[in-house]
């Protein structure tokens, strides 16, 4: 498929696909790298369905290859897991609601492209090595924060999918035994406690708990209306009751990347995602929490890092996977 003029001299373009739990991303990124263009936003809708989501999938793919001069070689999409990779299925992924999808096949049909799909926190991590925050890492472990919380572990330029492609389940690891029941229907991982809607339920829990001396900005909402994006807004600046809600949830994610740190001793540490809005109101808490936690040694030699690009790295490493898919590197 081409869009606007086919000259050999054009460039060939992938269109990245980043498929969260809430919101879509799709954006063009050049074959040979570079920041992506003509990037749209949309909704997920995962309740209405695999098959409308991809239609609406398609129908921003081809318009975002229609503003492009150059070929469109293929797609690549990053998408909550687990996965089966080989053949491009979504095996089952709480936040969606979807099991046994092949995701990979019905965005080929609907696009007439080439497509590959990878986890869509392993294409933060890798998009972040390719052009990022972590570039030319030995090990990098990026960190989303958003309505769940996902990883993706990047090893000498490439993702590690493990043996069943379930590498960088960090939101699944658990924290606190017998704790919150997570949407997997487990308790105590983390994503209970530090993804986007468990922020937003304590802070309605904290609200109803009256835990904070003053008077929290957010008690002048509908509670059923607060989002964490509220409680990271509210915190950054300077109320109580947020700020203890976001430590909480920094607290217990320092758990889980003060094991990382000791499993894999990574180079580098990249957190993403709509929670990490929050700031140092969640990155210092972060630090400090891990520096408690981890042999120092390790924490020394890791970078502890923002996301350089929080809203594009998913698309980016999404094309970074169908590039490397053909055999190019990155």
């Amino acid at each position: 498929m081409s869009a606007g003029r086919s000259r050999p001299a054009d460039p060939e373009w992938i269109v990245g696909v980043d498929v969260g739990g809430t919101n879509l991303r799709v954006g063009a990124i050049p074959f040979a790298g570079g920041a992506p263009v003509e990037v749209m936003h949309g909704k997920t809708r995962a309740q209405e369905g695999a098959k409308a989501t991809v239609r609406r999938i398609g129908a921003m793919v081809r318009k975002v290859a229609a503003r492009v001069e150059g070929e469109v070689v293929g797609v690549g999409v990053g998408v909550p897991g687990p996965l089966d990779r080989k053949r491009a299925m979504v095996l089952e992924t709480p936040n969606l609601g979807w099991r046994n999808v092949p995701l990979g096949s019905m965005i080929a049909d609907e696009t007439k492209l080439p497509a590959v799909i990878d986890n869509d926190a392993a294409c933060f991590a890798l998009g972040e090595w390719w052009m990022g925050a972590g570039q030319r890492a030995e090990c990098l472990v990026g960190v989303t924060l958003g309505t769940g919380v996902g990883s993706g572990i990047v090893l000498g330029g490439r993702i590690h999918h493990g043996a069943s492609d379930a590498a960088g389940e960090l939101g699944h690891t658990v924290v606190a035994v017998g704790g919150r029941r997570c949407g997997c229907g487990r308790r105590g991982c983390v994503e209970a406690y530090a993804s986007g809607p468990a922020i937003a339920g304590r802070a309605r829990e904290a609200l109803a708990e009256g835990i904070a001396v003053a008077p929290s900005v957010l008690g002048r909402r509908d509670p059923g209306a607060i989002t964490a994006r509220d409680v990271c807004a509210a915190a950054a600046a300077g109320d109580e009751l947020a700020r203890i809600v976001v430590q909480r949830a920094a607290d217990m994610l320092a758990v889980a990347l003060a094991n990382v740190i000791h499993l894999l001793n990574p180079d580098v540490l990249v957190i993403g995602g709509g929670v990490a809005a929050a700031g140092r109101f969640l990155m210092g808490p972060l630090r400090t929490g891990v520096e408690r936690r981890a042999f120092a040694s390790a924490v020394r030699a890791c970078r502890l890092v923002p996301a350089a690009f929080p809203e594009t790295s998913g698309m980016v490493g999404a094309a970074a996977v169908f590039r490397q898919a053909t055999g190019a590197a990155l």
